[in-house]
């Protein structure tokens, strides 16, 4: 027995070194990939090993309460020599994360099953709570676990309890029900998270040396990531018009829950009636596989929900009244609506504006026929221009880039001619873009409308309509990001990728985007503004800088829309919506960044604590819910084409609210109604 025991603990140790020899291979692998085709790559020094030292450290263990004091101590001898590690082809280190990380998950498993058998004190107990935004310094000793996390778990327990009715009499009135349904929620959360964890010690170690990578690939900036041939896939089908999918549309609620937000029209599940909007998704299967949406990473969900890579999906989903069913779906090639540009008449008064809505800037790219966003949006031109329209409205809003080639050509259909974008290598050199087709499909006055969720190929864009002066350009600062990336293999076996960032590029003044974002000729308040993660915020961020550029291009006068601008800012100061939003923004923000203060793990005190801001949340509601007074229209084009179509209909209603619910669009089109009443 004593010989097995050794030859298990040979062969264990054995096939570690074979995975972290391997590791170290891919590692080298990528530094050379990225020597030679980084943008501005990064020499790989103790820099580098204390960023993905201190930011594996942080993804592993968030709160502090995973790693004890002396394990970080442990773990810490390598925050400086992870560089030369991988330089030394020795990755042994993974073993040190991986024994750590296992030992802590074991330990706090076996206090929260003890937890588990407990009967907890939710009103007499007065252990508080701390809450900091700031990053903790690891103080946790063996003695103080269960401690901590039965603060913790008595925490969850009391909010979701409180979660249940803003009535706290209501509440206390079944707390004795709610709890015992909430208790076991959160013990079940908890223990699952972990055992999908450790019931597998290959899968955490490949996930553990998944998430080293992607962190190591971000340190060079935060668009160059590490990819698997799954996830490339899973890549390019977010960049394409169609792409197999299970006919529905999901959305995250407030206690992270997985809901149905949308049964899409004409998809088979939609036909069989058997999914209802608001069902919860508690589980997901595919082939072998199947997970808890509780006790995985939303990552693993992710994949399989939207993936191409997996044709059949089982789902069990909980309905309203509790009811748990299950269905198998055989996801089928649907046209990616959130992908699909689409156009409206938005009439006001004498006025028509075209709309035209691009979600993405996508292309078809294992297709021959050269289909893509830049092709849709020319047939939604030709259909607003047959219904005469006196000026468009480009909405850019979420529109999180894609398809470079893609905002090229688009450019060439509102440009005369000339140069567009200067991009910039690794070795300095300037390639200009020109738009070589003289004249444009459509020459009338444009609104460009983008917010912070406005990135990439839309900035790239939007920027260049603004540089011309071809536009009047508003809403907020855009995301930042003046990067272009590509998908290339790290070796031959086409079994791991790099997206890699290859190019800067510049606008046609010379001066970059990068961090700063676009500026809208005519801002607007935006909700949770200040909280969208922008460039500005990642640490690796390429830093904003211009160049000399080489050329003469000529724009429009922008004098024609200075009066079109100042008429927008005076109104835009007391319109009643944007002076609602900017009130709430900064309740929004003292919220968020004003100190949390102690919790007691009271039920009074949770309650308080949980609803202290519902008022805030409903007026967001309110102003996110309120329609506009205008007059949406479809095309002529539309109108024929949904006589016999059941699923464009409701599609079109979909989509008809959503502009209705914009209180951007207004503004745009009396942005529009004053340039018409001037010369254009």
């Amino acid at each position: 027995m004593k010989k097995l025991t050794l030859l298990l603990i040979f062969l264990s140790f054995s096939l570690y070194g074979q995975n972290n020899k391997e590791a170290c291979d891919l590692l080298t692998k990528i530094n050379k990939l990225i020597k030679k085709e980084h943008f501005r790559p990064k020499p790989i020094d103790d820099s580098l090993s204390v960023y993905v030292f201190d930011s594996f450290i942080n993804e592993l263990d968030p709160d502090r309460s995973l790693f004890l004091k002396s394990e970080y101590e442990h773990l810490k001898k390598h925050r400086l020599t992870i560089d030369n590690a991988i330089r030394a082809k020795d990755c042994s280190f993974f073993n040190d994360f991986t024994t750590t990380y296992e030992t802590a998950l074991e330990r706090n498993k076996a206090v929260i099953q003890k937890l588990e058998k407990e009967d907890l004190d939710y009103f007499y107990n007065t252990d508080t709570l701390r809450f900091t935004t700031e990053t903790i310094a690891f103080y946790l000793k063996e003695q103080d676990v269960e401690k901590i996390l039965r603060k913790k778990i008595r925490y969850d327990i009391l909010e979701d309890i409180a979660k249940m009715s803003p009535d706290i009499d209501s509440v206390k009135q079944k707390f004795d029900a709610f709890e015992k349904i909430s208790k076991a929620k959160v013990f079940e959360t908890k223990l699952c998270k972990i055992n999908s964890i450790l019931d597998d010690p290959d899968h955490l170690k490949t996930n553990l040396e998944n998430s080293f990578y992607t962190i190591y690939t971000s340190y060079f900036d935060p668009h160059t990531a590490y990819f698997s041939s799954e996830e490339k896939s899973t890549f390019f089908s977010g960049l394409s018009t169609e792409k197999y999918s299970l006919g529905i549309y999901v959305s995250l609620n407030e206690k992270e829950e997985i809901i149905v937000e949308e049964v899409i029209p004409g998809s088979s599940i939609f036909k069989s009636g058997k999914i209802d909007i608001g069902d919860q998704i508690i589980k997901v299967g595919s082939q072998n596989e199947s997970y808890w949406v509780t006790c995985v990473a939303m990552k693993t969900i992710a994949d399989i929900v939207f993936s191409d890579n997996y044709k059949e999906v089982t789902l069990t989903l909980r309905k309203k009244n509790g009811t748990v069913y299950e269905v198998t779906i055989q996801k089928e090639i649907m046209k990616s609506d959130e992908n699909l540009v689409y156009s409206f008449i938005i009439e006001d008064e004498n006025t028509r504006l075209g709309y035209l809505k691009i979600p993405s800037f996508y292309s078809d790219f294992d297709d021959d026929l050269n289909k893509g966003c830049a092709r849709d949006v020319a047939k939604e031109i030709i259909k607003l221009k047959a219904d005469t329209i006196d000026g468009l409205l480009i909405d850019l809003e979420d529109n999180g880039g894609g398809s470079m080639d893609e905002a090229i050509k688009l450019l060439t259909m509102f440009l005369d001619s000339g140069p567009i974008s200067v991009l910039v290598d690794n070795k300095n050199r300037q390639n200009i873009i020109n738009d070589y087709n003289k004249g444009a499909i459509y020459n009338g006055p444009i609104v460009v409308l983008i917010n912070g969720n406005s990135a990439s190929a839309s900035e790239f864009f939007a920027a260049a309509l603004q540089d011309y002066n071809r536009s009047i350009t508003i809403g907020s600062p855009s995301l930042g990001k003046a990067t272009m990336q590509t998908v290339l293999p790290i070796d031959k076996k086409q079994k791991d990728f790099l997206k890699i960032t290859i190019d800067k590029f510049y606008r046609v003044t010379g001066k970059s985007h990068q961090i700063t974002g676009v500026l809208p000729d005519i801002e607007i308040p935006y909700l949770f503004n200040d909280f969208v993660s922008r460039e500005k915020n990642y640490k690796t961020a390429l830093p904003n800088d211009s160049i000399k550029i080489h050329y003469n291009f000529i724009p429009y006068s922008k004098a024609i829309y200075q009066d079109a601008i100042d008429k927008s800012k005076k109104r835009i100061e007391t319109n009643a919506d944007f002076m609602t939003i900017t009130a709430l923004n900064k309740s929004i923000n003292s919220y968020m960044t004003t100190p949390k203060e102690p919790v007691p793990s009271l039920f009074n005190e949770v309650f308080a604590s949980t609803h202290q801001n519902d008022s805030i949340w409903e007026s967001i509601k309110m102003v996110t819910s309120k329609e506009n007074t205008l007059t949406i229209l479809n095309t002529s084009y539309d109108s024929e084409s949904m006589k016999n179509n059941p699923q464009l209909k409701e599609m079109n209603t979909f989509k008809i609210k959503n502009i209705k619910t914009n209180p951007y669009i207004p503004e745009a089109v009396h942005i529009i109604k004053d340039f018409v009443a001037t010369e254009y």
